[in-house]
């Protein structure tokens, strides 16, 4: 239907609503179950088999694959019967597609649970009744009241429109925003930029206000309608994601190298080629973390869900890794960095300070509550946030003091007058006359004028000053003008937007972090500054700009002078997009926070956008990256944290399943050399892949932050997630797990087994070491620190995820069935004895290794300190 041709009546009528209540409940949810959710249908899903056979489509599955195919169909042709390891390797891989399958679904639900919580809210009239609903409970004919900073939840027909403009670029090209008409009709064949009375889902309100009704919801809308509209439901590929996917492909290619070298070795000694072959296979799967991708989208959704539980709601998957980058934070400061709420904070007279409990102080106090037009209903007071702060600084109830001196008359105030006075009844006939004002002004209304000192050094501090006098009077005068005329001076009541109690820890915690903060208002700059000198945020060295002098410097020295300021006042929207641009112009990763619907380009500039989620608009939500439920500056520090954690536990993950896979292919890669019968079979090596890589990769990913995760300087993005000597750790712990496991093999070879040609005994123990040095390597992996320092306990999953795979290891060399599949036999307790001790070996040399770079380190630090120099500090 083509609703621009309806008046507003007819389009009442037509939908059966009332402009001005709006539809009834009951009809709303009858609607709701007619019509639906107003949701965009999601592409479709595939079904849980198509997933499930989806698993499969990596080419070293497809590999393993035809490898148990080839060993199951040369099984039958030798009439031999055995087909457990074509079995076994079927099991395994179903084993690996369920575990993935399940990760997957995990890692879903997680990331739309997290859509859901920060799904858009529309106002709407039901009832008569202003109510504040989910945009998917909207339905055809509910009356919409939208503001500047709305998102359009519905396609609506305008019912009334106040300076209304839209901006509808998505739909209609139009860049600038299309100012909109109620009382208007067009004719049927207008353009959808020119109808002028409707409103479109998805566009947003730029101004004005206005309220529409509700003509189509969901897929009905012109954004239904448009396929490139309908929003991609796939959780995004991050670029950690990316960067290991690259890596996977490197090390895909190099494992095929080299099994393909230990294949063609095998041949050269005479093994079987079937059997050489799925010992190949194996080597090559056992090499290449196919389940990495997996665990990292695990440990994204856990971390994301952590943030959103301390009230930091990430709207995309890839802020949190750059949230570990972030070097600089400019953050708004009401309601960020302070409460948002005027506080009286100093009572002072001519001769000095007064307490807020003396008695002088209780009364000057009471004269301010009196000369107040706040009310007070339910225990709120509503009224101007200046008079809110007076009522709220005053032990006496404002309804007490009203009906003790009832109010008579009024003298309103006015930007002009800059003072109010109000005349109140006091008893025997007599009224008091109350004025408070701006101090100047109202001390030329007074017999003594000696308080003008103590205003400035108030307003010096950045106060709001307000002042307070009265007379008493014996009767009401008739002339309204001799009401302010000689009055008392009573004394100064200083108020300001105090500092977020843990703002100013949050502060201290991002310069110890190595991350600037930077101070971006639109207050005054000796209001934003006094409030950065207190948080910590100007220092010795910064200054303060403002939005005139930015406006005179070009894009090119701001940069190169961008250092020098903290605080930046008085500046608009757009100065913000600037600042943006100039910090990362030297290489920062910033984190912007905005409310308005003009931050958004600047939210979109920045690295990280935060919008505000109290006081944010839904367009300044909808740009932003991460949402702040509770519009403080301690939430952008804690993410940050979270952020710099996950990216940790990745690289912890990574680091011990390459440094564990490196090792599994140099046991079977120098046996071949030193020409020795194969210490690990093709089910032994699957085997330990399928435990090492599942269970306790996942537990790290989880491992609680580390204590001095925000001493440590920020992450660069360009940075290889390999630096900082991990590369040469993954190398040389790989090379201790092999050699481990080959010295495992060649003790039990040659003292244990009867025949060396067949060492069953050297498999087992081989088998053992392999599999326990890799679960005891993972608390290598929890910390810098010493392992014992950093609490064994501490990650209890890690616990549970260690002894479950020692209990399943154990099994398949105790249990005489599952001994007989995987080929092992039990050990004796001498040579158990010699398993446990090898196994241990990573955990003592990574101990000493960590021992030795904590003593260097101190070395290091008592030389500089002998020097007459200090530790390096961060520069901000």
């Amino acid at each position: 239907m083509e609703w621009q041709c309806l008046t507003r009546a007819e389009c009442e009528k037509r939908l059966g609503t009332s402009a001005q209540n709006g539809l009834p409940t009951r009809e709303a949810r009858n609607r709701l179950k007619e019509f639906g959710k107003n949701e965009l249908e999601p592409p479709k899903r595939k079904s849980l088999l198509r997933r499930f056979l989806a698993q499969f489509s990596d080419f070293m599955v497809i590999v393993l694959l035809i490898a148990a195919g080839i060993s199951f169909v040369t099984s039958y042709l030798q009439k031999d019967q055995d087909y457990i390891d074509a079995i076994i390797i079927l099991a395994i891989v179903v084993i690996n597609a369920i575990t993935g399958l399940v990760q997957e679904s995990r890692a879903e639900k997680a990331i739309e649970a997290l859509k859901k919580m920060s799904s858009p809210h529309a106002r709407v009239i039901r009832d008569g009744i202003e109510r504040n609903l989910a945009a998917a409970e909207i339905v055809p004919g509910d009356l919409v009241l939208l503001k500047a900073g709305d998102l359009v939840p519905a396609d609506l027909r305008l019912t009334e429109a106040h300076d209304l403009k839209a901006e509808e670029s998505a739909l209609t090209g139009e860049s600038l925003p299309v100012e909109k008409h109620a009382g208007r009709t067009y004719p049927p064949d207008t353009p959808l930029g020119d109808r002028r009375n409707l409103l479109y889902a998805n566009s947003s309100i730029t101004s004005g206000h206005g309220k529409g009704l509700v003509t189509a919801t969901a897929m009905q809308t012109e954004v239904g309608r448009i396929a490139h509209m309908i929003s991609d439901q796939e959780a995004p590929q991050t670029p950690l994601q990316r960067k290991l996917e690259q890596t996977g492909r490197w090390l895909g290619i190099g494992a095929l190298i080299i099994c393909a070298v230990i294949f063609l070795m095998g041949l050269f000694q005479h093994i079987k080629p079937l059997e050489m072959f799925l010992i190949s296979i194996s080597l090559a799967v056992a090499a290449i973390p196919e389940g990495l991708p997996a665990v990292v989208t695990i440990v994204l959704a856990i971390g994301v869900r952590r943030m959103a539980a301390k009230r930091g709601i990430v709207r995309r998957m890839p802020a949190v890794e750059t949230l570990g980058s972030a070097s600089v934070i400019c953050s708004d400061k009401t309601g960020t960095l302070t409460q948002n709420r005027m506080t009286v904070v100093e009572l002072a007279t001519a001769s000095g300070k007064l307490r807020m409990d003396s008695a002088e102080g209780q009364n000057l106090l009471k004269l301010a509550v009196l000369c107040n037009n706040c009310t007070v209903s339910g225990g709120a007071v509503h009224g101007d946030p200046t008079e809110a702060a007076l009522v709220h600084a005053t032990p006496v109830s404002k309804t007490e003091l009203d009906a003790l001196y009832p109010r008579v008359l009024e003298i309103p105030f006015s930007s002009e007058r800059k003072m109010m006075t109000t005349v109140h009844k006091i008893g025997n006939g007599k009224y008091r006359v109350v004025s408070k004002g701006a101090p100047d002004i109202l001390m030329a209304h007074c017999t003594s004028r000696s308080a003008a000192a103590q205003n400035e050094a108030m307003a010096r501090r950045a106060l709001r000053v307000l002042g307070v006098a009265y007379k008493d009077l014996p009767s009401l005068p008739t002339d309204r003008a001799s009401l302010e005329k000689d009055l008392i001076f009573c004394g100064l009541i200083g108020m300001m937007d105090p500092p977020r109690p843990e703002a100013k820890e949050a502060v201290a915690l991002c310069r110890k972090a190595g991350i600037r903060p930077i101070m971006i208002t639109g207050d005054h700059a000796a209001t934003a500054a006094a409030i950065a000198k207190e948080l910590g945020i100007l220092t010795p060295g910064t200054s303060v700009m403002t939005g005139e002098e930015l406006n005179r410097i070009p894009q090119q020295e701001l940069t190169r002078d961008i250092y020098q300021y903290a605080v930046f006042a008085r500046v608009s929207p757009e100065h913000k997009v600037r600042i943006v641009q100039a910090f990362q112009a030297r290489g920062e990763v910033v984190a912007m926070t905005g409310d308005g619907v003009n931050d958004a380009p600047a939210l979109k500039t920045a690295d990280i956008g935060c919008a505000m989620g109290q006081s944010g608009t839904d367009v300044a939500k909808a740009a932003a990256d991460m949402i702040l439920a509770d519009d403080n500056f301690a939430t952008i520090v804690s993410a940050v944290r979270e952020g710099r954690g996950i990216f940790e536990n990745i690289k912890k993950t990574v680091h011990f399943l390459l440094s564990c896979n490196i090792g599994e292919i140099l046991t079977v890669f120098v046996s071949f050399l030193l020409h020795l019968p194969t210490p690990l079979l093709a089910i032994q090596l699957l085997w330990v892949n399928l435990v090492t890589d599942s269970l306790p990769a996942l537990a790290l990913g989880v491992e609680p932050i580390d204590r001095d995760i925000m001493e440590r300087k920020p992450v660069k993005p360009t940075q290889s997630i390999f630096a900082g000597g991990m590369g040469y750790n993954i190398l040389v712990e790989g090379c201790l797990i092999g050699a481990m496991s080959l010295l495992a093999y060649s003790i039990g070879r040659i003292f244990f087994d009867i025949d060396p040609a067949s060492p069953v005994i050297g498999r087992t123990m081989a088998f053992a070491v392999l599999s326990f040095s890799q679960v005891v390597h993972t608390f290598n992996m929890r910390s810098s620190q010493s392992v014992f320092r950093a609490g064994i306990f501490r990650n209890k999953k890690l616990v549970l995820a260690a002894v479950v795979c020692v209990v399943l290891q154990l099994s398949v060399i105790v249990i005489p069935p599952l001994a007989q599949i995987f080929k092992t036999v039990a050990l004796v307790p001498q040579q158990w004895l010699i398993v446990t001790a090898l196994a241990f070996v990573p955990l003592v040399v990574v101990e000493l290794e960590k021992a030795v770079g904590r003593a260097a380190e101190k070395r290091n630090e008592r030389r500089r300190k002998a020097k007459g120099h200090s530790a390096p500090s961060i520069h901000i």
